[in-house]
């Protein structure tokens, strides 16, 4: 069961998406090229690949879980990209506080 909200990753791009529900998910990547690498990890750290049943995207849930340092990093990219906050004073305890920190 995915625990929203998540995020999605593309590879080789620094911003993330903020998803907040499963209807965001359809929204966001339907007009979307996505590759075998792009994936999303919800709240509690789990990563789930994207893949077309069926003409329609579906996440598939992997055995690959992320740890709050990744997730970290992962914003520290997403927000340098933008240029808008100081690295250094992004921190979260948890996986959701971080990906919560997205839904602006």
């Amino acid at each position: 069961m995915i625990c929203w909200p998540c995020v999605l990753k593309l590879e080789g791009e620094d911003e993330l998406t903020y998803l907040a529900s499963a209807l965001d998910f359809i929204s966001e990547c339907q007009d979307l090229i996505l590759s075998d690498e792009d994936y999303v990890i919800d709240s509690m750290g789990v990563c789930y690949l994207i893949e077309c049943v069926s003409q329609q995207r579906v996440l598939v849930k992997t055995e690959r879980t992320v740890i709050i340092a990744e997730v970290l990093d992962l914003i520290r990219a997403h927000e340098f990209s933008k240029a808008e906050l100081c690295l250094t004073k992004i921190y979260f305890l948890t996986v959701a506080d971080a990906i919560n920190s997205l839904r602006y």
